[in-house]
């Protein structure tokens, strides 16, 4: 990982726009191909960023670029889209690099692992029909939490989470474009399961093609009957 503080402009373009004026940001470029644009607040959320599959290129800055104090312009494309993320530097205050190696993975609290075993055992929630094919199905991008086989023999990726955010739909559909890549798993469908759905990421999961499932913990473990419950 290179981590890069400087005083820069971003402007990104494609299917949308927007520019960050000149300022001091922290610009993370990553083993993956690609770059997050942080600055000094706004918690763990970039300002800006380009995810993989993406390409950096370093150019020279034209003659007006130079008059205005830029000394470097990265050029980040994404190769699927061509949406483009241009960062005109204009002064480098500290420039790092740093190899992680190969991160072990989120382990994740009991209730997740639990909530995982519990639709395994109980698959029959996915629709009628459905039977697992595994458990921790693994990927070159990490494990995806439950792999099973609908009715009709499609394959089905759930992503499991306490509480389903922007980032966990994120998360599916990068497993989802990896797993149908591959013949002998596509069609590959994706369901999207939680506790709790926020309504941000179930209107992006839908909008994707993704089936969101809100599980009933208590019910799943058998400690509370949902048919009983006056609300």
């Amino acid at each position: 990982m290179r981590l890069v503080i400087a005083r820069c402009t971003v402007d990104y373009a494609g299917r949308l726009t927007s520019h960050l004026p000149l300022g001091t940001r922290v610009l993370m470029l990553k083993a993956d191909g690609s770059l997050l644009v942080h600055a000094d607040g706004g918690s763990y959320k970039p300002l800006n960023w380009m995810s993989p599959p993406c390409s950096l290129t370093v150019e020279e800055p034209d003659d007006d670029q130079r008059e205005i104090g830029v000394i470097e312009v990265w050029r980040v494309t994404q190769r699927k889209t061509s949406d483009q993320l241009i960062v005109g530097i204009h002064e480098i205050l500290s420039d790092t690099s740093h190899q992680l190696g190969t991160d072990p993975g989120l382990i994740k609290d009991g209730v997740e692992a639990h909530l995982q075993e519990l639709l395994a055992a109980q698959i029959e929630l996915l629709g009628e029909g459905c039977e697992l094919v595994r458990r921790e199905y693994a990927t070159a991008i990490g494990p995806v939490d439950i792999m099973a086989r609908g009715v009709n023999g499609e394959h089905i990726a759930v992503e499991l989470k306490r509480r389903g955010d922007i980032d966990g739909v994120e998360q599916l559909t990068r497993y989802l474009e990896l797993l149908n890549r591959d013949p002998l798993l596509s069609p590959v469908q994706g369901v999207f399961a939680a506790q709790e759905i926020k309504p941000q990421a179930r209107t992006l999961a839908e909008d994707r093609g993704i089936r969101c499932l809100v599980l009933d913990y208590e019910a799943m473990r058998g400690t509370d009957d949902a048919d009983e419950r006056l609300f």
